[in-house]
């Protein structure tokens, strides 16, 4: 995204929470210095977005980690110079994208190595299941995880799902439609969740088998890579937790796309300190 939208959507979130700073009025103006301290550990994420955050309002950084980098309780993860009503303006803001930032990246990583101790050629990706406004930032951080983005957008690739199955006979129908409509540089992915499906789908570019149990898609597998030569993207969604991802990885699929990574990831204690 570019710079400039990405300062137009932290100008709104300061808008939202500080357009009346009634504390902050009431401190002395002046030059201090400042500290992000994690109250636990994890990986961290946000650190390029706090650059561009506290640019917007003359706050200098003074040390930072980098995104991706591991932090321990009690770690100062960026240090920062500037105005203190500024800093307190910025504060919660700040605050809250680390935290959820960096919750997103820890789990993400979280999965993305249990995954790889398994099958390393399997990439673990986001899902569309983001909060509003927040997408970018929480797909970003699923990135500095080790994660793979997936669809920023409904405009980055054709996603046919069980909704819009519904409007057609069968997959092989909603395929050859989307064939016809679709421009040549968007991939065509559709959801299936039966063997049976699988093969009427075999037109797509990428399969993904939605709430197929791993010996289900172990079966579908073999059936698309040996019998149907499909050379095409096989993925995975649906009924997925860290518990059982290791069974899915195993089962010759290339993605396993994981809602839980955004929607339930649990944010990272943060506090600001004047020093």
């Amino acid at each position: 995204m570019h710079r400039k939208l990405i300062e137009k959507k932290l100008l709104r979130m300061i808008e939202e929470d500080g357009f009346m700073d009634i504390t902050s009025d009431i401190v002395p103006e002046k030059e201090v210095d400042a500290a992000i301290i994690a109250k636990e550990e994890g990986t961290i994420s946000g650190i390029t977005v706090m650059g561009i955050l506290f640019n917007l309002f003359n706050i200098k950084i003074l040390h930072s980690l980098n995104d991706g980098d591991g932090f321990n309780t009690g770690d100062s993860v960026i240090k920062i110079r500037g105005s203190s009503r500024d800093i307190l303006l910025v504060e919660r803001t700040a605050l809250n994208m680390l935290s959820r930032m960096s919750g997103i990246t820890t789990i993400t990583k979280q999965y993305a190595e249990k995954v790889n101790e398994t099958n390393p050629e399997v990439k673990i990706a986001a899902t569309r299941k983001t909060n509003p406004f927040l997408g970018y930032f929480e797909k970003n951080a699923v990135k500095v995880g080790g994660g793979d983005t997936h669809r920023f957008s409904l405009g980055d690739c054709v996603l046919i799902k069980d909704t819009h199955l519904a409007l057609f006979s069968d997959v092989g129908e909603a395929v050859a439609k989307a064939r016809e409509k679709t421009s040549f540089t968007h991939k065509i992915e559709i959801e299936v969740s039966s063997t049976d499906d699988a093969r009427k789908a075999r037109d797509a570019d990428i399969i993904m088998f939605d709430n197929m149990n791993p010996e289900e898609i172990k079966n579908a597998v073999f059936e698309l890579r040996n019998n149907l030569n499909f050379k095409g993207i096989l993925e995975a969604s649906g009924g997925i937790n860290y518990d059982n991802i290791s069974d899915y990885a195993k089962t010759g699929i290339n993605i396993i796309s994981i809602g839980a990574i955004t929607n339930a990831a649990r944010s990272i204690d943060f506090s600001l300190r004047i020093l």
